[in-house]
């Protein structure tokens, strides 16, 4: 069940929103037991987002999971996500921020897991 967020401050097309959706439903799986089929993903562009002082392009990404992972998945899909939104939207990894959030309560399907 895990979620990633993303918010940048750099516009985004449909064909971008695309292949960024479908390169993180591949790069969740660095997470052991994570995988496309449980993943939500939202992108949302044009966010008012400064960095360092500047609005130069940039991306705050959280990503929420039900249980745990080990730092080591956690630092794999870091460089997944900066790698996926380096490649389509050109923002640098030094400014990209990957917060993680892992808890033991989610609910779905109107009941907790």
């Amino acid at each position: 069940m895990p979620f990633i967020d993303i918010k940048t401050n750099v516009a985004v097309t449909s064909a971008e929103e695309e292949v960024i959706k479908t390169a993180m439903g591949q790069a969740i799986t660095a997470i052991p037991g994570k995988s496309e089929s449980w993943l939500m993903v939202g992108i949302e562009p044009e966010f008012k987002l400064y960095f360092k002082g500047t609005a130069d392009p940039a991306a705050m990404v959280q990503v929420s999971i039900y249980g745990s992972a080990d730092r080591s998945a956690k630092n794999k899909l870091t460089g997944k996500i900066s790698e996926i939104l380096g490649d389509e939207l050109g923002i640098s990894p030094s400014r990209i921020y990957v917060s993680y959030a892992e808890t033991a309560d989610w609910g779905w399907n109107g009941a907790n897991f």
